[in-house]
């Protein structure tokens, strides 16, 4: 260790000038501060004007002795190094100074190199000296900052409206705030430590914890979402996201539990009123669209074209809206959890010919070819409801036959995959843009451009066969290209 390193300052105490000026060039040589006193009341003085790290100390002076110096420095500075110089030293004087705290004796006469090695050493003890006081003062801030900063997050999260819930790798409990334990209705007072399932009874809750807990996140995914139900119609909603270390430890999980009773209640008076207008307006309107047919049907033909085209378009509008409001009835009935209700094996091939059989004639009627691909051994039966099926199915095909230009085609292909079965609506028609892919099953959505702006619909169609598929475990998928045509694939558990 290098002295050099350190401007330390240093104080020669001596009634010799020559050992003074002596000790002062030599150590100025280092790069040391050298003061300078030449009786113990002086070098007192000087303490007291100046920090010092180290002091050589002559051990006899007139007046006050070098011992009473080394004591009073000691008593008010314990910190600084004092070094004897004495050129009457005896086991006696020794022992006496090295109880006060003298740190190094110096005999006189001295020779330069002896100086310089006793102060570098003294200067290499001060220098390890203060870093292990600044190490332990910055430990000593860093665990007060740390404490602090623990006290700070424990209050917010402690504060927080929505619960919060943190668990070690293993899936036991290391924090509950109070919002998360009146959330889940806890009895009596929380206690941490035992595995999530000891506070919360829902199964799939607790499975989606410890499967975050133990890092079990798909790669697309930064967190797991669940919801649930507690006793007094009570609905909460569950986000549970893994935590990792910098070096990608699983170290545990945190969940976030909200209240969404007032949502979901929302939710469903928004639906029941939906419902509620969709039948109210459907009557009236089927009559009319009747009425309105039965009109054209009885017209003459020395009736005026522009009458018979003004009818002809209010019946085309009512027949929109009575689609529109069945729509708005299915969505319902699918945000309400009515639809496949009532499940039962259902033979795919068989149904997939009823619905392709039924619209062949629409496809005619464009000159469109409209083909089923079925497998020689058939399809396994689904585990579903017919009539969901019938209307996933219908609408996609339907919709390709809508968005196919004449002389296209559409075929429709089925197919098994290990427990699930795949079913692909093809077709060569307008085809998709990227930019309308992604919001293509929003409700409402219709892509507009010059091939479509003729194509009537409610834009519902889709956000149904999805809902669906959804209810019923499965998945749909959209490839399109514009001017080549667009591939809807669904695929559906066995079970």
């Amino acid at each position: 260790m290098s002295t050099e390193s350190q401007d330390y300052h240093i104080l020669v105490v001596d009634d010799e000038r020559d050992i003074r000026d002596g000790s002062e060039r030599i150590l100025t040589r280092k790069g040391y501060e050298v003061t300078k006193a030449s009786n113990g009341e002086e070098a007192l003085e000087r303490v007291k004007e100046t920090l010092f790290a180290i002091v050589l100390l002559d051990l006899k002076m007139p007046g006050m002795d070098g011992l009473e110096v080394l004591r009073r420095i000691r008593q008010s500075h314990p910190e600084v190094l004092v070094i004897v110089i004495t050129g009457y030293a005896t086991i006696e004087t020794a022992i006496e100074a090295m109880k006060l705290g003298a740190y190094d004796f110096i005999p006189k006469p001295f020779k330069p190199d002896q100086l310089r090695i006793v102060v570098d050493r003294a200067s290499e003890l001060k220098q390890l000296t203060d870093e292990a006081k600044r190490l332990q003062e910055e430990r000593q801030r860093t665990l007060k900052d740390l404490h602090l900063e623990q006290s700070r997050t424990r209050t917010v999260i402690r504060a927080l409206p929505d619960g919060v819930t943190v668990t070690t790798p293993d899936a036991h409990v290391a924090l509950m705030n109070p919002a998360c334990v009146r959330l889940v209705s806890l009895p009596g007072e929380f206690v941490p430590g035992e595995h999530i399932g000891h506070y919360v009874k829902d199964e799939s809750f607790c499975d989606l914890v410890a499967r975050t807990s133990r890092g079990e996140i798909p790669e697309e995914q930064t967190s797991l979402t669940y919801e649930f139900s507690m006793e007094g119609d009570k609905y909460l909603r569950a986000d549970s996201t893994t935590i990792r270390s910098e070096s990608g430890e699983c170290l545990g999980a945190v969940t976030v539990v909200i209240d969404i009773t007032g949502l979901m209640m929302l939710d469903r008076q928004k639906s029941e009123f939906v419902a509620k207008v969709s039948h109210e307006l459907r009557s009236p309107l089927s009559t009319i669209h009747e009425q309105l047919a039965m009109l054209l049907n009885k017209l003459a033909g020395d009736t005026p074209e522009d009458q018979r085209y003004l009818l002809s378009r209010a019946k085309e509008k009512t027949h929109g809206l009575i689609t529109m409001i069945g729509d708005l009835l299915d969505l319902s009935r699918i945000e309400a959890g009515l639809v496949a209700q009532d499940r039962r094996p259902v033979d795919v091939s068989g149904l997939l010919t009823g619905v392709v059989d039924f619209l062949r004639s629409k496809a005619a009627g464009k000159k469109q070819t409209l083909t089923l691909s079925i497998p020689e051994q058939g399809l396994p039966h689904v585990s579903s409801d017919p009539q969901s099926l019938e209307i996933v199915f219908g609408n996609l095909i339907t919709n390709a036959i809508h968005y196919t230009g004449e002389q296209g085609s559409v075929e429709v292909s089925a197919s098994t995959e290990d427990d699930r079965v795949r079913v692909a609506v093809q077709d060569n028609g307008f085809g998709i843009a990227e930019r309308h892919q992604e919001r293509i099953f929003e409700r409402f959505y219709r892509v507009k451009d010059d091939n479509t702006r003729y194509i009537t619909g409610t834009g519902l169609g889709l956000p149904i066969v999805k809902g669906i598929v959804d209810d019923l475990g499965g998945s749909i998928s959209l490839e399109s290209e514009p001017g080549k045509g667009s591939t809807f694939t669904v695929v559906l558990p066995l079970s």
